[in-house]
């Protein structure tokens, strides 16, 4: 299995981090992306790389308030300097208050242009914000594709994303019986628009509800989504791993 979104960086991970990745390849999960959120966090996710683990840099829409005024102009230097595997977790959050949103639309479509400067895949960070986000990317013809972080929208905003050649993130929410909407997307989209995530330490699936999530909780999430589509486990990790590697255009792990 590969994991497409891991913040194995964050600090409630510095105490028992490698075991935390034994236990993740225990179940069974080869590779993972540790996307960045903030520029001061980018030298540590860049000491982490390897061994099965890649990375992103981008500048996150809930963090705006430290971001520097040339955030994106230090983000293409780190793209220079490490050529990361992608460019995130990058996105609009209208979540949270409406003050943000012009600022966070300013940030996000500067990521999107040195996304596509850099030709990487982006991983989205997206909360009631799915059609600004399609509409921008069918605004600038973005060409790089990448992956829907923990998608939440309507099977319409689905196809909208994989027509532009996006997949979606299906993480611990799937495991959840009243996310009626994420099973339904989950269980009906085409097997190729599909991509596996734990976004740990956040969004555990039910059985480890209020408790930190982790890597090896993939186990959980492929054995319910297989079961919500009616296929095989092992047939659906071979797919998902495929397509990760695919959209991220990941030669290794």
């Amino acid at each position: 299995m590969i994991d497409t979104h891991c913040h194995l960086d964050f600090p409630v991970f510095d105490p028992d981090r490698a075991a935390v990745w034994a236990r993740a390849r225990a179940v069974g999960v080869r590779s993972l992306v540790i996307p960045g959120v903030r520029l001061v966090d980018f030298e540590k996710i860049l000491g982490l790389r390897g061994a099965g683990c890649e990375i992103a840099f981008g500048l996150h829409p809930v963090f705006l308030a430290d971001h520097p005024e040339d955030g994106p102009a230090r983000l293409e230097g780190w793209l220079r300097r490490a050529a990361p595997l992608a460019v995130g977790e990058i996105g609009l959050d209208f979540q949270v208050s409406e003050e943000t949103h012009a600022a966070q639309r300013v940030l996000f479509e500067a990521q999107l242009r040195l996304a596509m400067a850099f030709d990487r895949p982006v991983l989205l960070h997206v909360r009631r914000a799915h059609d600004p986000v399609v509409a921008l990317l069918k605004q600038l013809k973005f060409p790089c594709g990448g992956i829907v972080h923990a998608f939440s929208g309507s099977m319409e905003q689905a196809r909208a994303y994989i027509r532009l050649g996006f997949c979606l993130g299906i993480g611990g929410v799937v495991t959840r019986e009243r996310a009626t909407r994420v099973r339904q997307v989950a269980a009906a989209v085409d097997e190729t628009a599909l991509v596996l995530e734990s976004d740990a330490p956040d969004l555990p699936p039910v059985s480890r509800y209020w408790q930190r999530n982790e890597p090896a909780c993939l186990a959980e999430v492929v054995e319910t989504l297989a079961g919500l589509r009616g296929v095989a486990v092992e047939a659906l990790i071979a797919a998902t791993t495929h397509n990760a590697r695919r959209v991220l255009n990941w030669r290794e792990g």
